[in-house]
């Protein structure tokens, strides 16, 4: 310890999910918005609301526990890669990958037994996944369909028709 003070890791959210959940759609971490909302995606100019009110009536003008009540109705769990993690501010790219702490994934699955396909959303959740978790599930599991999806951040600077299409196509409502 160099000064004696430590920075403090951000703790993800519980699953959003139904025991009987078929995709599993997974982020990095919540950010700053989101922690300070105990909510997935509470930053306003994140697309994912916006997204899943397209695909799943699960809009941002809902109400968030009915957002997830729709969400675990269409089969759809949502989750972070990482349980726990220090990063400065909310950019995926600040995440300092020395401290994260993957969710129990064995235990998920275990609990989840018709999850046929998982979803990241963006790049960072997707390497976390494939590094971090990937290589300690059984090979059932680490085999199970993979989908980059184009990240929902405002970060992300993709045209939301563009992101929204791809979203369409790996989770079919």
């Amino acid at each position: 310890r160099r000064s004696g003070l430590r920075k403090s890791a951000s703790r993800g959210f519980p699953p959003i999910a139904a025991p009987d959940a078929r995709v599993l759609v997974l982020g990095s971490l919540p950010g700053r918005a989101s922690l300070a909302a105990r909510q997935y995606y509470a930053q306003p100019h994140n697309d994912f609301w916006r997204i899943m009110g397209e695909l799943f009536d699960a809009g941002p003008d809902v109400p968030y526990a009915e957002r997830a009540d729709r969400l675990r109705a269409s089969g759809i769990a949502l989750w972070d890669v990482c349980k726990e993690a220090v990063r400065p501010g909310s950019l995926d790219a600040a995440i300092e990958l020395a401290t994260v702490v993957t969710n129990d994934f064995k235990r998920f699955f275990s609990e989840h037994p018709r999850i046929v396909h998982v979803c990241v959303n963006g790049g960072t959740a997707h390497r976390l996944y494939v590094r971090r978790v990937q290589p300690l599930l059984p090979e059932q599991l680490a085999s199970l369909p993979l989908h980059l999806l184009p990240s929902t951040s405002p970060a992300h600077t993709m045209p939301f028709a563009d992101k929204l299409a791809a979203w369409r196509e790996a989770l079919p409502a």
